[in-house]
């Protein structure tokens, strides 16, 4: 089920960004900052809370829904480093953040299109 990958890389990232975040007090140095927000927001809220929508509308696992997934992760994968190469002064990093970021909005908007065409459910 796509759920459970939403959902167990929602908490990957979790750890992941909250991990940074503990490194970036520990060492007083908040220059990542942003990736630290990008990786929390985009990785553990938005792919956890998708992951709890494919759980509670399981028609809605479908093509599409694989689609999504990969959009969001690899959308992640490339935003990521792409906000820290920005953040440290490299060249890479602008083009790379670009990519990501409209790969994850990509994401979004089939997400988007998941919800807005699921079927209609009957009262109960």
């Amino acid at each position: 089920m796509i759920s459970q990958w939403f959902l167990r890389f929602g908490v990957f990232f979790a750890v992941a960004g909250m991990s940074l975040g503990i490194y970036m007090g520990i060492t007083h140095d908040h220059t990542l900052a942003p990736v630290h927000a990008h990786v929390n927001l985009v990785g553990w809220v938005t792919m956890f809370l998708a992951g709890l929508y494919y759980q509670a509308r399981p028609e809605c696992d479908r093509r599409l829904s694989k689609v999504h997934f990969t959009c969001s992760l690899v959308g992640l994968l490339i935003l990521a480093p792409g906000l820290a190469g920005v953040m440290l002064g490299y060249p890479w990093g602008e083009p790379a953040a670009a990519a990501g970021s409209i790969i994850t909005l990509a994401s979004m908007l089939v997400f988007a299109v998941i919800v807005l065409t699921a079927p209609a459910r009957r009262a109960a």
